[in-house]
C-alpha cells in the first residue's frame, strides 16, 4: 500500500475528548467542542494513526490519500 500522504476525517460521532490533541497536537485541534484536522492531507505519523486507534467515540479516520484505503483505525 502506498501511504506517501495520509487525508484525516473527523465525523460527527466526535464527543470532543481532547484526545486526539493530546496525541497528534500538531495535527488536531478543538475547535466549537469538537476536533477538527489541523491539514485534511499529511505526511504519514504514528501519533496521528494511534489518535485515530484511541478515539473514544471512533470518530477519526486515516486514510491513504491516494488509493482511499483506511490506515487508522485497524478493524
Amino acid at each position: 500500500m502506498n501511504q506517501d500522504r495520509w487525508q484525516l476525517e473527523v465525523n460527527d460521532r466526535c464527543l470532543g475528548s481532547g484526545l486526539c490533541t493530546g496525541t497528534a497536537p500538531a495535527h488536531f485541534r478543538l475547535a466549537e467542542g469538537r476536533s477538527q484536522p489541523v491539514a485534511a492531507v499529511i505526511d504519514p505519523e504514528e501519533a496521528v494513526a494511534e489518535a485515530a486507534e484511541i478515539c473514544p467515540a471512533e470518530a477519526i479516520l486515516v486514510r491513504d490519500a491516494t488509493t482511499r484505503a483506511v490506515v487508522a483505525p485497524a478493524d
